[in-house]
């Protein structure tokens, strides 16, 4: 049973009670068929008419459950000869940020992404998706030998910003991140990125500068955390609801505004509920992402991503 945010209590209390049923009748002595289906065909109304509504606060919750699938989920769900590449041949391998070549459907490419970790201590070696200097420049790395040998790119993000450590700023964070985005933009190869859980500042856009920007339906995508907006604005993160509605951190409010080009779906409830879906939907919109930009030429390819991304903004 996957575990329950604050506003699915209701349905988390349905689901204890049939949790409860079937453990009395565990004898078989007792027939609780007709009980069991009732409350789980109410739970399942409950679940549904829940994610019809959810607020922007609520997918950013989503967004964040630690039972998402990660990085390493969708290595081993899509693609097949991994070869993991490591190091930024200047100082160190981050591994909040994973790469290396790939084959997805038959066809060879790079992949890369944000690893967030799925217990305490993957999660502290893998410093939670908060990427470092030598991370974005391992991208660059990796973006720069797909480029070499004409293979396309695929990155997930999943982080909720690039790490604001003082080591992480002496390094040259900043410069970093900004060579990061570059190199995607200048890439002469298909890039594909999706938003896959978080995508927070620009230790997401560094490596989101596709040519096909894919995001799901419960992934969130913005300039700083609502919580940090709330800080900033109201002098409190409790104001964090009202930060996430304004900022339009939704994968339905960016496709709108034209940030993202394509909205995966989720299995109901969040890709967490149903991993195996949730990896095998992204892998459906990337195939069609690549099979769209396939015959494109390298000039092509830039022009489009510059015109993309100059877009933006524009009424």
């Amino acid at each position: 049973m996957p575990s329950f945010l604050d506003f699915e209590k209701p349905i988390a209390e349905l689901q204890g009670r049939i949790d409860e049923l079937r453990e009395t009748a565990a004898d078989g002595t007792v027939n609780i068929d007709a009980d069991v289906a009732r409350l789980q065909a109410k739970s399942d109304k409950l679940l549904r008419d829940t994610f019809a509504k959810l607020t922007p606060w609520q997918k950013t919750q989503i967004a964040r459950h630690p039972e998402r699938p990660h990085f390493k989920d969708y290595v081993a769900g899509l693609f097949e000869e991994f070869v993991p590449l490591a190091g930024d041949r200047a100082f160190a391998d981050d591994q909040a940020i994973l790469g290396g070549f790939a084959t997805f459907r038959g066809a060879k490419l790079m992949v890369i992404g944000h690893e967030k970790g799925e217990d305490t201590a993957s999660r502290l070696r893998h410093n939670f998706g908060m990427g470092k200097p030598e991370g974005y420049r391992k991208v660059v790395r990796l973006v720069e030998l797909a480029d070499r040998f004409a293979l396309p790119i695929v990155t997930l993000v999943d982080t909720s910003g690039a790490f604001p450590g003082i080591q992480a700023e002496e390094r040259g964070q900043a410069e970093a991140i900004a060579r990061s985005t570059a190199a995607c933009l200048d890439a002469g190869v298909p890039v594909v990125a999706a938003i896959v859980g978080e995508g927070g500042s620009g230790g997401a856009v560094a490596l989101a500068a596709g040519n096909r920007v894919l995001m799901f339906e419960h992934a969130v995508y913005s300039v700083i955390s609502p919580e940090g907006c709330a800080s900033i604005l109201w002098r409190t993160a409790d104001k964090a609801p009202d930060a996430a509605e304004a900022m339009k951190v939704t994968a339905q409010d960016l496709k709108g505004l034209g940030v993202i080009d394509t909205i995966v779906p989720e299995p109901l409830g969040g890709a967490h509920r149903d991993p195996e879906a949730a990896i095998q939907s992204l892998g459906d919109a990337i195939g069609a992402a690549l099979g769209e930009l396939g015959g494109a030429d390298s000039d092509t390819l830039r022009r489009g991503r510059r015109e993309k991304f100059l877009a933006m903004g524009r009424s």
